[in-house]
C-alpha cells in the first residue's frame, strides 16, 4: 500500500485597485509577486496577471499560488518578503481583494 500524499494548497487572490492607479504601479506589484517563489520556501508555482474577462465583477488582477501544503501557506502570510510586497506595494493602491484557498490531491 502506497503512503497517502499530503494535498497541495492553491491560494487565489483577486484584486481591485483604487481608481486612477497607474498601470506601471500595478506592474510593479506583479513583478514583486513573481519574485516571491525565490524568497519563500514551500511555493511550488506562482502566476499573476491582469484580468481580461468581462465576468470579473470589477476585479482587475489575479494571483494564483500553489503551495506544498497548508504549513507552507501558513508560513507565507507573515513571511517578511510577502509582508513587504503587501505593505509597500499592494496596500497603497488596493481598493479591495478576495482570497480563497483549497486543497488539491497530488
Amino acid at each position: 500500500m502506497q503512503p497517502t500524499a499530503r494535498p497541495q494548497v492553491v491560494h487565489v487572490v483577486l484584486f481591485r485597485w483604487r481608481p486612477g492607479t497607474p498601470p506601471a504601479q500595478v506592474e510593479r506589484v506583479l513583478a514583486a509577486l513573481r519574485e516571491l517563489p525565490a524568497a519563500i520556501p514551500g511555493i511550488l508555482d506562482l502566476s499573476a496577471g491582469a484580468n481580461f474577462s468581462e465576468r470579473a465583477e470589477g476585479y482587475e488582477t489575479a494571483l494564483v499560488v500553489r503551495f506544498a501544503d497548508r504549513a507552507s501557506l501558513n508560513a507565507y502570510g507573515p513571511h517578511p518578503a510577502h509582508r513587504r510586497v503587501v505593505e509597500e506595494l499592494i496596500d497603497p493602491i488596493r481598493a479591495g481583494s478576495l482570497a480563497v484557498d483549497y486543497e488539491v490531491a497530488c
